[in-house]
């Protein structure tokens, strides 16, 4: 069995952002050789996260209202978190909703979506570098 690793480095200048990584994340599948297996592709952040679903803007935005109805980041004295000194309660929130990881089957070297179907990083504390993992095992 291959296994191959590579990291994404992210540093999106708003608070929160969307990316869309599918590219990269094929490019990692190539550069692994594997033509039948796996790939993981997972945030190393705890207020950053990775999904997969359309690459629309009216659904992108329709996330930002509603992770902002869910757990809003003002006022930021809401959150027992921020009360450490950190001011980054609600990214964190944000994250468990949207999700640490994606796995999607490899197969026949490609990546095996369903329609519409883009990998995305997303971004709930940003304006600082943050990286994301891309694991690929198969033969």
């Amino acid at each position: 069995m291959k296994a191959y690793r590579k990291e994404l480095w992210f540093e999106v200048p708003t608070r929160r952002g969307f990316v869309n990584i599918t590219p990269e994340v094929e490019q990692a599948v190539r550069e692994s050789g594997v033509r039948e297996g796996l790939v993981l592709v997972n945030a190393m952040h705890i207020t950053a996260s990775v999904f997969i679903n359309d690459d629309e803007s009216g659904l992108h935005g329709d996330y930002e209202t509603w992770l902002e109805r869910l757990a809003p980041h003002e006022p930021i004295a809401q959150y027992a978190h921020n009360r450490t000194g950190e001011d980054n309660a609600d990214a964190h929130l944000k994250r468990q909703v949207m999700g640490r990881e994606v796995v999607v089957a490899i197969s026949d070297g490609k990546l095996d979506f369903g329609p519409w179907e883009q990998i995305f990083y997303g971004e709930f504390d940003g304006r600082r570098r943050k990286r994301a993992l891309i694991k690929v095992i198969g033969e």
